[in-house]
Parts: structure tokens; C-alpha cells; sequence
């Protein structure tokens, strides 16, 4: 155990080496790609390959270091890797009613409201991001269910 201990203290980049692999590791297979370790990781590579350079000399130096710069990718980083995760979300088809087009049979406001599908009347409000009333006899369009109630916008 010792010749280990050694061999970290006299060759810092390959502790920083080893220290950026499993913090990728625990990433990809424990927190699934949610951000802070994977920065870490970036920090503990780029400063191990500035240790390995010489550009960087002293354990002090080292935790500065990378403490700069997995703050530095996090800052660079952050939004892309956001907008990559949320990229897959897709249409919502989490039921069969989503899209539809179903007439109006009592005013749609956010408080109260109703459709008609398939004879029968169903609960509906307006989605979160649509405020505009839709009156009787106007057709709306399904956007989201929450259990049997119909979230809808204007057709």
C-alpha cells in the first residue's frame, strides 16, 4: 500500500489522472450525467496535464488549480450541456388524447370548462401558458392530461 502512496506523491499528474477517471466513472454510472462531477473531472484532467507540462508546481497550486478550472467548464459548460439533456424530450405521448381537436361544450377558462369526445363531456381547463377564454361551440386542442382532466389551448 505504501509503494502506491509513494508512486501518487511523486507523480501528482497521474493522482489528478486517476482522481478525474473515477469521478467520470461515478458520473456516467451513479448521478447519470447531472453536472457537478463531471466538471471535477475536467478540472482534475486539464490540471494534471498542466502538472504534467510543469506548468504547475506545488500541491497548493494543484487544488487551486483545479478548483479554477471546474469552476471555469462549469461557467462554459453549464447551458450547452442543459440544452443537450433536454433535447431528447420529444412530443409528450404519455396518453392518446394529446393533439386532439374536440369541440367546446361549456367556456374553457383556467377555473372550469368542458369537451366533448366520444359522447361524452370532459373536464378541461387551459393550459399554464395560454390565458385567452375558448367559448362554446370553438374547438380545443389537448396539450396535456392530468388524470381525467383535459389541459387544452385555442384550436
Amino acid at each position: 500500500m505504501g509503494s502506491i502512496v509513494d508512486y501518487f506523491a511523486q507523480n501528482q499528474d497521474f493522482l489528478l489522472y486517476a482522481i478525474a477517471g473515477v469521478c467520470l466513472v461515478l458520473e456516467l454510472s451513479v448521478l447519470g450525467m447531472s453536472g457537478p462531477l463531471l466538471f471535477l473531472a475536467l478540472g482534475c484532467l486539464l490540471t494534471g496535464f498542466l502538472v504534467s507540462l510543469g506548468a504547475i508546481t506545488g500541491w497548493e497550486m494543484e487544488v487551486l488549480g483545479v478548483g479554477i478550472l471546474a469552476a471555469l467548464s462549469a461557467a462554459l459548460l453549464w447551458k450547452p450541456l442543459k440544452k443537450f439533456q433536454n433535447a431528447g424530450a420529444g412530443r409528450d405521448t404519455s396518453s392518446d388524447m394529446i393533439g386532439k381537436i374536440l369541440p367546446v361544450t361549456q367556456e374553457i377558462t383556467r377555473d372550469q370548462g368542458t369537451v366533448s369526445y366520444s359522447g361524452i363531456d370532459w373536464q378541461a381547463r387551459l393550459d399554464s401558458a395560454h390565458t385567452k377564454p375558448v367559448s362554446v361551440g370553438d374547438r380545443a386542442c389537448v396539450v396535456a392530461v392530468d388524470g381525467s382532466l383535459l389541459l387544452v389551448k385555442s384550436a
